[in-house]
């Protein structure tokens, strides 16, 4: 089965868009905010060179969103699919991140909901990776009701290996919520 990994997915909160070329400006405004990257394992990536090379990275992989606030109109974030297996019936979401102001206001649950019910109609799992270090992500998951099944050191898109949590959460545990 093909899995469509750049749908709009949208609800009256949030609307996932592809990612384009043209919304780098945009999103780097808000990328650009070092607390954004303080506990994620390329702590540099609110400079606009490192940014570059993460957006890049983010438009080859075909699977990017832009996070838009509905009630606004306005770029809030970015999010992916990525590394979709058939044969192991997984995908991947992560490279996630959110305005400062909009933490703690519900919008990453939201998001991670339109994102899990759109995977759970091709896949029977989902997995995360997270920083070792990034604790506010750990936690955030965990709420979803993801669980840590391992560790891996992971190459971002030009940068060196980092290690990361695998996270997962199952269509047979997303079904009970």
């Amino acid at each position: 089965m093909n899995f469509p990994l750049q749908p709009t997915l949208q609800n009256d909160q949030v609307a996932l868009f592809p990612l384009l070329d043209d919304d780098f400006e945009a999103l780097f405004a808000v990328a650009s905010d070092p607390r954004i990257w303080e506990q994620h394992p390329n702590k540099d990536r609110w400079q606009r060179t490192v940014f570059q090379n993460y957006f890049e990275g983010a438009i080859k992989s075909n699977g990017a969103f832009k996070i838009v606030d509905v009630s606004t109109g306005e770029i809030i974030g970015s999010t992916r699919f990525y590394d979709f297996s058939p044969s192991d019936s997984c995908i991947l979401i992560g490279y996630t991140f959110f305005a400062v102001h909009c933490w703690g206001k519900g919008f990453n649950p939201i998001v991670k909901k339109l994102m899990l019910d759109h995977a759970f109609q091709y896949v029977s799992k989902v997995q995360f990776h997270i920083g070792s270090t990034n604790y506010r992500s750990q936690v955030s998951i965990g709420r979803l009701g993801a669980v840590k099944v391992g560790e891996v050191e992971v190459a971002y898109y030009g940068e060196p290996p980092k290690l990361n949590f695998v996270y997962e959460i199952t269509r047979e545990l997303w079904g009970e919520r």
